[in-house]
């Protein structure tokens, strides 16, 4: 029998999935993700090395406490004993609108934090009220 019949085997006896487990995991032990508008979804998962990539958008996506929730999920599913690795991901709110380097305005539209300067900046500028 290969390392493929086993995990056919084990979808055919009505078993669920090491990925199944995870996101029921995640859904049921991380209620905070969804409460607080944000997403989580597992990405691979390989029953033969033990690692798992999870990973977090939505509201987690720029959020002070991301890394907090990251450990947790790691810490949690590192005790499981067919999981060796776990890594989740949180991209980086700044990425999905162009980084630093993208001009400050996308069509018009104002994509600095609430309108106060470019990233990072604390001084707003000389039009400033």
């Amino acid at each position: 029998m290969t390392d493929s019949d086993a995990v056919s085997d084990a979808e055919d006896d009505g078993e669920p999935s090491l990925r199944e487990r995870v996101e029921t995991w995640l859904s049921r032990e991380m209620p905070i993700i969804q409460m607080h508008g944000g997403t989580s979804a597992v990405r691979e998962v390989n029953s033969e090395t033990g690692e798992v990539i999870i990973e977090l958008g939505g509201g987690c996506k720029g959020c002070s406490v991301s890394d907090v929730t990251t450990g947790n999920i790691e810490a949690e599913l590192i005790k499981w004993p067919e999981i060796d690795e776990v890594t989740v991901r949180v991209p980086d709110a700044r990425e999905q609108l162009g980084g630093p380097d993208q001009a400050e305005s996308i069509m018009g539209v104002d994509r600095t934090e609430g309108g106060r300067g470019d990233w990072g900046s604390s001084n707003p500028g000389k039009d400033h009220l």
